[in-house]
């Protein structure tokens, strides 16, 4: 398969390419994807200047690696740029948008960038979903390379093995996520696409779940005739999305009637996965996995099916996945104060903070503690029905003021409102608005041996930062 399709909309945006060792600039650039695309221009000589709302860790790392970060938006920061690259988050009357329009420089949006920079390669997979994307694409890209490839890879979280975001390989295999926010993962062009689940999100764009399902499957037409579509088979939705496509299907799932499936799963005390790994009726590889949850399984196969696609041994790549370490912000533990267990999870909508506190049930704790931060007013209003029970595992919600993102307060929801709900449930749901609050409330009430749950995709991680930078509680 090759991957010379492109659409008019990329033919007709100017290429990066045309800008080798220019300056590009990045509005939005401490998002998971700008950033890691941020780094892959570094990476290739370009020189990187950028702007975002808020300070964060990414920005950080980016400064450290050369490129020129400044917080707020000025229109005089783009003043000398070659080409300016937005997300689709940044809104048309954005002052350094604006100002780059005025100084005619030319402007792609992120999605666009990054089709451009996956066009050339022999293979090109792109791994979509509502979730579970960084954790596939990084499992396939560990798989690759454990089986002996060499492919460039584009992730929305840093991944230890690979060094960071992002990873530059020979011109045979490009692996990125295909993030469906705004419909952008339609700027790119995979030769393979990965389908891991297809769920209500993003209802700020989308109309409704049946606008999501056409836009999924929109995507999977784009394929070349000789594409794959790597699909989940006990998911209706996708099921129903490979049953339209013209392209060569392969299947994975729990269920025996899918391609790649699982024999004899188990999961030991701690929720971590064991299985033997079945693809076309035959055992082909065993399985123990390092990181938890059913979910996992589905994360595993969809990597292994890819890999094996791409000419990998099943043997090699499932022993890659058996030391596959988590996406940092995917359930990972952040540290121990007064004894007790400090995790965080990405995890921001119903389905995945569902995932993440089922794990964290299995964990040893005593008293379980939640600490959610809703994402984007949009969001909560659309499902927060779901949001009400996602965190019906822990002893004690705390749920802290919604993270507005790209969003403007409407003034019709509010973080009171989800608690108010959980409350009137029978759950003990406490609202703790700034991370001062979540902090003071917890050291006020955990003992040692309690494990904590931070979970959003904003900036909740901090709290982890904060409480840990603060120390063992001091007696007065």
């Amino acid at each position: 398969m090759t991957n010379d399709t492109t659409s008019d909309m990329i033919e007709a945006a100017p290429h990066i390419k045309d800008f080798a060792g220019k300056r590009v600039h990045m509005i939005g650039i401490g998002g998971s994807s700008m950033s890691g695309l941020a780094e892959l221009l570094m990476k290739r000589g370009y020189m990187v200047s950028g702007t975002d709302r808020d300070d964060g860790y990414m920005i950080g790392i980016l400064r450290g690696q050369g490129a020129n970060v400044t917080i707020g938006h000025d229109p005089e920061v783009v003043d000398g740029a070659d080409m300016v690259v937005y997300t689709a988050a940044i809104a048309q009357d954005n002052p350094e948008l604006v100002r780059a329009r005025e100084l005619n420089i030319p402007t792609i949006t992120r999605a666009e960038l990054l089709g451009q920079l996956m066009q050339g390669y022999e293979q090109a997979v792109g791994v979509c979903g509502a979730h579970g994307k960084t954790t596939t694409s990084a499992m396939l890209a560990q798989a690759l390379i454990g089986a002996g490839f060499d492919p460039t890879v584009h992730l929305g979280g840093r991944f230890d093995a690979i060094g960071g975001s992002t990873r530059i390989g020979d011109e045979t295999m490009f692996v990125a996520e295909a993030c469906e926010f705004n419909a952008s993962f339609l700027q790119l062009r995979p030769t393979i696409a990965v389908v891991l689940n297809i769920d209500a999100d993003h209802l700020d764009y989308y109309r409704d779940i049946e606008h999501i399902q056409e836009t999924f499957e929109t995507f999977a037409a784009m394929l070349p005739d000789d594409g794959v579509v790597i699909g989940n088979g006990d998911d209706p939705r996708v099921r129903r999305l490979m049953d339209n496509a013209r392209c060569r299907k392969i299947s994975f799932g729990l269920k025996d009637t899918n391609d790649w499936y699982p024999d004899n799963l188990v999961l030991d005390e701690r929720g971590r996965p064991k299985f033997g790994v079945v693809h076309d009726g035959k055992r082909v590889a065993d399985a123990a996995l390092a990181v938890y949850g059913e979910f996992s399984v589905y994360n595993a196969l969809a990597a292994l099916a890819a890999a094996v696609e791409l000419g990998a041994e099943p043997e090699r790549a499932a022993a890659a996945l058996n030391a596959f370490q988590p996406v940092h912000r995917r359930f990972e533990i952040t540290g121990t104060v007064d004894g007790v267990t400090l995790v965080h999870d990405y995890g921001h909508n119903p389905p995945e903070m569902r995932n993440a506190m089922k794990v964290a049930a299995m964990q040893p704790h005593n008293h379980l503690w939640a600490v959610m931060q809703p994402h984007t007013y949009s969001r909560l209003k659309g499902l927060f029905a779901d949001y009400i029970h996602c965190c019906d595992e822990a002893n004690t919600i705390l749920v802290t003021d919604i993270f507005a993102a790209r969003e403007v307060d409407p003034g019709d929801i509010h973080a009171t409102a989800l608690v108010d709900a959980m409350r009137g449930q029978g759950l003990d749901a406490v609202y703790t608005p700034t991370f001062d609050d979540a902090e003071r409330y917890l050291r006020q009430h955990w003992h040692p041996g309690d494990l904590v749950l931070t979970m959003g995709c904003g900036n909740i991680n901090l709290l982890n930062a904060q409480i840990e930078a603060h120390g063992d509680t001091r007696e007065k």
